[in-house]
């Protein structure tokens, strides 16, 4: 009986202790992930409410007390159709540096004296809980940036154009489906939307205007070009309804349109000792491959031969 008792006293102080280790361990754990974002969820709204509700409304719909005094409307928050696609780090800079930062009205001014980079993601966590249509991870996309990604003369974001607003790349572009060239548009095809949009706030708007006074096209920067050996007809590669991103990359998630595409010296040395490093993009290589895989998934028939690029 008493070594019944012993061990009945240790199994209890054993199960003691294990609870005990639990108590401490649960206390020491972080939130799960679907408490934390509720936390922030709730931190931003309130944060939203201070900061943002007297020009984007209770709801975010940018109907706040103070939105007619803005020449260009404060933006529709709660619109996911606009919103879901921008990646938090567009949000981000926008909200500690103000619209300009992005291209954007100087009407958003900066909030980076008022809130912490932390205070603004739960800022965004409210936004992106409000989104209707809802938010959903993986909507919104990583940024992409080029270090070598050329000045413009004006900050045209395809983050907004192309990427929340979904305008077709060849609305602007629109030479591609009908010649070699994609094109770039006119000052008069920028006009059609700016004549009214930004043209009183915004200073790259104010650029845009300018040229148009003028009667000058705005000198673009060239990003992407070929060698001058090599014909690259842009029609049959629209008409066939090839993705703009298979050789430009996602325009969509750049702030400044930049590319690392070519050969380079390195791969060269590569291949001099047998290896096959990936092809670049825009190389003959890269192409060839491009060809030959559209040919096999989708019976595009894609020239293999030299003289279709090389004439």
């Amino acid at each position: 009986m008493r070594g019944r008792g012993i061990l009945l006293g240790f199994a209890v102080a054993l199960a003691a202790s294990g609870g005990l280790v639990g108590i401490v361990f649960t206390f020491g754990a972080r939130l799960p992930p679907a408490a934390a974002n509720t936390r922030d969820v709730k931190s931003g709204e309130a944060l939203y409410l201070r900061y943002c509700a007297v020009c984007h409304g209770d709801a975010g719909r940018g109907d706040g007390s103070s939105a007619t005094g803005f020449a260009t409307k404060p933006a529709d928050l709660a619109d996911g159709r606009l919103m879901n696609t921008l990646p938090d780090e567009f949000l981000v800079n926008i909200i500690l540096r103000g619209g300009p930062a992005e291209g954007l009205s100087p009407g958003m001014p900066p909030f980076a004296d008022f809130l912490s980079e932390s205070q603004t993601r739960q800022l965004i966590r409210y936004l992106r809980a409000i989104a209707a249509p809802p938010f959903r991870p993986g909507m919104a996309k990583p940024l992409v940036t080029f270090p070598n990604a050329p000045r413009q003369p004006i900050l045209f974001s395809h983050v907004v154009h192309a990427g929340s607003f979904q305008i077709s790349c060849q609305y602007c572009h629109a030479d591609a489906r009908r010649s070699e060239y994609a094109g770039l548009p006119s000052v008069e095809r920028c006009m059609g939307c700016h004549r009214i949009i930004g043209a009183q706030d915004n200073p790259e708007i104010a650029t845009l205007l300018d040229y148009a006074r003028r009667g000058q096209p705005i000198p673009w920067v060239r990003v992407f070009k070929v060698p001058e050996f090599t014909v690259f007809p842009h029609k049959p590669h629209a008409r066939f309804e090839l993705a703009c991103q298979t050789c430009h990359g996602p325009i969509e998630r750049m702030r400044v349109v930049g590319a690392d595409t070519g050969p380079r010296l390195v791969d060269d040395l590569v291949r001099l000792l047998g290896f096959r490093p990936p092809a670049r993009a825009l190389t003959m290589g890269w192409c060839v491959d491009c060809h030959r895989e559209q040919n096999a998934t989708r019976g595009a028939h894609a020239p293999l031969d030299c003289v279709s690029c090389h004439h």
